[in-house]
């Protein structure tokens, strides 16, 4: 996605803006026009990057993350191993409930701190959360095996939103 039509959008809209106040108050706008462009880009990265994080919640154990290519954004979707692309049969849980996902529960979890350490590495590699991470270990866990169900483990799809 290229920002760069929404950061010139913005900037048109100032300039107009300005209009009502006379050439010299359209002047200025234009100069703060181009002097704004970076934080315009800014403030716009940082909404993109809020929304990918919420995204990611929504969709664990899968992940939205967000890579800038030059003056654009590409959002990468990473589906957890196992998990059926868009349009293919998807094979129930046996016993789950739709309502499963609904709400967020709270679960203490005593780990050994050497396990914990390593957790919390893996975590910080996948730049998630430790808590992001258990999730989409045991979401990953409990997937069902065999022909019907997930692939080998250590596959990975990598998808582009436009």
């Amino acid at each position: 996605m290229d920002i760069t039509r929404h950061i010139e959008t913005l900037q048109r809209q100032l300039v107009a803006a300005a209009a009502l106040g006379g050439k010299e108050a359209q002047d200025i706008a234009s100069r703060l026009a181009t002097a704004l462009e970076a934080a315009g880009r800014l403030a716009i990265l940082e909404a993109l990057t809020e929304a990918a994080g919420e995204i990611t919640r929504d969709l664990a154990p899968g992940a939205v993350d967000l890579r800038l290519r030059g003056q654009g954004v590409d959002f990468v979707v990473l589906r957890p191993p196992g998990e059926t692309p868009a349009g293919t049969a998807r094979v129930a849980l046996p016993g789950a409930d739709e309502d499963d996902d609904a709400s967020p529960s709270r679960v203490t979890l005593r780990l050994p701190e050497a396990l914990k350490s390593r957790a919390e590495r893996a975590a910080a590699g996948d730049g998630i959360s430790l808590n992001t991470w258990l999730v989409r270990a045991i979401a990953t866990a409990l997937e069902p095996t065999g022909p019907a169900g997930r692939e080998a483990r250590g596959s990975s799809y990598t998808g582009w939103i436009r």
